[in-house]
């Protein structure tokens, strides 16, 4: 074998290369550093923190994707050349955060018979189109409970690299659940192989292997389904589906690879089950009983509660194609749920905001703080402070953002007059920014 040839450069020429190398770091590094230091002043008549806390006539200093300063208007400099944008009779507060989203699903999306229609293709188109309509509601940070395909993988890393529009997303690709439950799909003949709604793995070790393939593959957060659902047959929503060691295989190797486990659970053993394997929420929670709340206490999981979706799969069910069986199940758990979830509220559970957006709730997902004011006798201020800082604690990012503070990622919203006099406010989101980029802003 020859040995490799090392090419001799003349003097000159290495001179030019090294010429040009420096002139083009130069450059871009200048260019970078001139988008980086866009400032931008918002004023504002009030802003609500997203910690319980407000404050009157403010000032906001944005550099770049980050919160420089915030204080009284009276007491900010104004920097030269800042963008100003004044937003009187506006209140700002931080971008709403949904906990629980299916932000790939389709706006005509009946129960699980989608499977025998549509694919991954079709989530992903679907997810472009969902993704720019839950931003543009003001919520710039989102937390996907499951999709198909690793769509909303590549949706999340799509949006990071600004080619899609979209808010932030923590994503959990497929869901995990045994064979016959809520992630698979049943009463078909056995001669039809039909794939599930998420991962069917059944067993401890078999679990573990699917918590290292979903987080080789990108996973930032593990789901499991503890219990049936409503959108599934043969499954009732009341048993329990995962045994105890196999959801504590899925925790203990989530937590081994550094993520968190959710846990979709509407009935009490199957929650109760999950909250002990160390899950960090549980998704729904619907009839969570005395000991589930004081364990939730304990533990200090949190449960992101989804509300509006089963009100409208009750009432607009039918029209959307949505199978019969899943609305007896809802019908049946309403009246269990709201006594249940009210106590838990108010029993000092930590609650995170999340919709379960799927069918035609993408952009839609703030009218969700009226049910939850409605269901759980919460106020205005606690429901938004679900929606801020409480979901960026769930989530882990609270040093970034969730509350307006200096330091933190210029995420923030706008809307005419005050959402502590009325909620429904933030259903008219008119200013939206997310890392310090305008994505929406109009005037009332």
């Amino acid at each position: 074998m020859k040995p490799r040839r090392l090419i001799a450069y003349p003097a000159h020429t290495l001179r030019s290369f090294l010429c040009l190398t420096l002139l083009w770091s130069f450059f871009t590094t200048n260019n970078v550093s001139a988008q980086s230091d866009q400032v931008t002043v918002i004023q504002a008549d009030k802003v609500i923190i997203g910690d319980g806390t407000t404050m009157n006539s403010v000032s906001l200093v944005i550099i770049g994707d980050r919160i420089s300063k915030i204080g009284p208007s009276t007491s900010i400099e104004i920097p030269t050349g800042a963008n100003v944008i004044d937003l009187s009779n506006h209140t700002v507060l931080p971008g709403l955060m949904d906990m629980h989203t299916h932000i790939n699903s389709s706006d005509h999306d009946g129960g699980d018979m989608s499977v025998l229609r549509e694919h991954g293709a079709h989530g992903a188109i679907y997810g472009v189109v969902n993704a720019e309509k839950t931003l543009q509601a003001g919520f710039t940070t989102i937390r996907n409970a499951g999709a198909l395909h690793y769509a909303d993988v590549a949706l999340r890393d799509l949006i990071a690299q600004g080619i899609v529009p979209g808010p932030r997303m923590y994503v959990a690709a497929a869901s995990l659940g045994i064979t016959g439950g809520h992630s698979d799909v049943n009463g078909w003949s056995p001669l039809i192989d039909i794939p599930g709604t998420g991962m069917v793995v059944d067993g401890p070790d078999n679990l573990r292997m699917a918590v290292r393939t979903l987080v080789k593959f990108g996973a930032d957060h593990i789901k499991i389904v503890a219990t049936g659902g409503i959108l599934s047959s043969g499954d009732a929503v009341d048993h329990p589906q995962y045994s105890d060691e196999e959801l504590r295989a899925v925790v203990e190797e989530a937590d081994r690879l550094g993520r968190k486990v959710i846990a979709h659970a509407h009935g009490a053993e199957g929650l109760k089950a999950a909250v002990r394997a160390g899950v960090a929420s549980i998704e729904h929670g619907s009839l969570i009983d005395d000991e589930g709340i004081e364990l939730m206490k304990e533990k200090g999981a949190f449960i992101v509660p989804t509300l509006l979706i089963l009100d409208e799969i009750i009432e607009f069910g039918e029209e959307r194609g949505i199978p019969d069986y899943s609305i007896q199940k809802a019908i049946e758990m309403s009246g269990l749920r709201e006594t249940a979830m009210r106590k838990a509220y108010q029993e000092g559970v930590r609650f995170a905001f999340g919709t379960d957006a799927s069918g035609n709730l993408h952009g839609r997902n703030a009218q969700e703080f009226k049910v939850m004011i409605e269901t759980l006798g919460a106020t205005p201020m606690q429901v938004i402070k679900n929606a801020t800082s409480d979901a960026a604690e769930l989530l882990g990012i609270l040093d970034q953002v969730g509350t307006l503070e200096a330091g933190k990622w210029a995420d923030l919203i706008a809307v005419p007059g005050n959402p502590l006099d009325d909620i429904t406010l933030l259903e008219k989101v008119s200013f939206v920014m997310k890392a310090g980029e305008i994505h929406k802003h109009k005037d009332n």
